[in-house]
């Protein structure tokens, strides 16, 4: 076990502590966030496969394309100024171009079939020990610093993150981002037995 210092600013921070104090334990470190409690085993499982199997990739993170369901209940977080999640695009070679707490891309109000152009982000990640090493180097950045994503860090040091990609997940991956999440998530482990 080891305990990180408290002038960690984030789980990636975090992460490469942990591994620059352990030493060279594995080739691929996961990152769970506490946020993302309910995320799916096999969700994490995709991401080790997808890193160990694509040479030059540095990292990998899920993208889960919205269910109409959960498209608008991103909407109606932004409309009320929660964050209902963070949403990510990503080029045709699956290479992250933005993570935003806003939902992105843009679609015009109305439009029903906006839903299939967004991706929900969930807080979990695979990476590389360099891409850990790279980060713990850098500084915060501007953009990571206004959206409050760890991950911006990356991209705007010109490293490039895979994304995963993934067909809508049951709801109950429901995320941690405002209070009144936290009732739904005690629920689901309550009926999975773990709470």
């Amino acid at each position: 076990m080891v305990i990180t210092s408290a002038h960690c600013r984030n789980g990636t921070e975090r992460c490469a502590e942990a591994v620059a104090k352990l030493g060279d334990v594995a080739d691929i470190v996961v990152n769970l966030q506490g946020d993302a409690p309910l995320t799916p085993t096999f969700v994490v499982r995709k991401l080790v496969d997808e890193l160990a199997q694509s040479p030059g990739a540095i990292m990998t993170t899920p993208a889960v394309r919205c269910s109409p369901a959960l498209y608008d209940h991103l909407i109606s977080d932004q409309a009320h100024h929660r964050v209902g999640g963070t949403t990510v695009v990503f080029d045709n070679d699956r290479n992250a171009l933005y993570f935003s707490k806003r939902v992105i891309p843009h679609r015009p109000p109305g439009d029903p079939e906006a839903y299939l152009s967004t991706h929900l982000h969930l807080g979990v990640y695979a990476y590389t020990l360099p891409a850990l090493a790279a980060y713990a180097e850098g500084s915060p950045t501007t953009l990571e610093n206004l959206e409050g994503l760890e991950q911006l860090r990356f991209l705007e040091g010109g490293l490039s993150i895979r994304m995963v990609p993934f067909d809508p997940i049951a709801w109950d991956c429901i995320e941690l981002n405002n209070p009144e999440d936290a009732p739904a998530i005690e629920a689901v482990f309550r009926i999975r037995g773990i709470a």
